[in-house]
């Protein structure tokens, strides 16, 4: 390639029939592939979300669903929601469960590695919402770092949550740490 491409191409005269063409830049992109495969160059230490879901529980439907919205705060449960710090605020928001499911390998076998639960309330009739986005944040990072944090959610979530993570793949739920299914045993 020629050096001085950009600069001839920059300097000649235009032509005003020539169509423009325009160049896209290298846009972020966090979903992609493994941004540190040795070349130590830009994408270095980005947070590679690959592994991680956002599992919702709808507590009054009684049902699980993943929405990979949730990944930027677009999922269904939260369009068109402004969320609050205080949950006072939405005394008749509907109870879900933000849990985020991180995969892996554990001993060569797929695993549930991290599963990090976050509460979140929505009132659709008023469009507000109680959510602490911190508390999203940080459990996002920590199951991403292989954490289980359950316990302080009820047991008929507990159950819900369980019987997903079995039903969607039986095998990761046998191979995933012994904590987990401790902790969502809710009998």
């Amino acid at each position: 390639m020629d050096l001085f491409e950009n600069y001839k191409n920059k300097h000649r005269e235009k032509d005003p029939n020539e169509k423009k063409t325009v160049k896209k830049g290298q846009g972020f992109n966090i979903l992609s592939s493994d941004s540190t495969d040795g070349h130590g160059g830009y994408g270095t230490g980005v947070l590679n979300l690959n592994n991680v879901s956002p599992v919702f529980i709808d507590v009054n439907e009684g049902e699980a669903f993943i929405d990979m919205g949730a990944l930027h705060a677009r999922s269904a449960v939260e369009k068109g929601i402004k969320f609050l710090k205080e949950k006072d605020k939405v005394p008749n928001g509907k109870p879900y469960w933000l849990v985020w499911v991180t995969t892996d390998m554990r001993n060569g076998s797929p695993a549930y590695i991290g599963v990090a639960a976050c509460e979140l309330t929505v009132d659709r009739e008023i469009r507000r919402g109680y959510k602490s986005l911190p508390e999203h944040v940080n459990n996002m990072d920590k199951s991403l770092k292989g954490r289980i944090i359950v316990s302080h959610m009820d047991d008929k979530s507990k159950k819900i949550l369980a019987d997903y993570l079995k039903d969607f793949n039986e095998d990761m739920w046998k191979n995933s740490d012994e904590q987990l299914r401790k902790d969502l045993d809710a009998t």
